[in-house]
């Protein structure tokens, strides 16, 4: 665990941040925002948006994930998820889940609008993920 405080990192920091400004949150007020990097240097952002029935609510993580995808984006190096706690806030299982698939062991930068910031990787946030792997010759 370290700061995040290369410039690249906190460029993805403040595209997460203005991300989360999109956040639709009526229900729990809870407003984040995801900023993914791709190799190649593009970012990709995305906020959570919640519905009425709660189970569709989608976290900013996977909207910023799905829109790189969409996009043709595959390989990515780092994502930066931001919030307005005190406690910074990692990302739920399934984003986790998620993540492990497609971008596999990226940084993974936690910072909230107090200006602190951690940065960890998806297999330490993950430890012993169920990918491809394990489905053996099934596949």
């Amino acid at each position: 665990m370290t700061q995040a405080r290369e410039p690249e990192s906190a460029a993805l920091i403040e595209a997460a941040k203005l991300a989360r400004e999109f956040a639709i949150a009526p229900f729990s007020r809870f407003q984040v925002g995801a900023a993914l990097r791709t190799e190649g240097g593009g970012t990709f952002s995305g906020c959570n948006i919640e519905n009425a029935t709660y189970g569709l609510t989608v976290c900013a993580e996977r909207v910023a994930l799905w829109k790189a995808l969409s996009e043709g984006a595959h390989s990515f190096t780092e994502i930066a998820i931001i919030t307005n706690t005190h406690d910074l806030t990692p990302p739920c299982g399934a984003c986790r889940q998620l993540l492990w698939e497609f971008c596999g062991d990226i940084r993974v930068v936690l910072a909230n609008l107090e200006g602190r910031s951690e940065t960890l990787t998806l297999g330490e946030l993950f430890p012993r993920a169920f990918d491809v792997k394990n489905l053996g010759d099934k596949r």
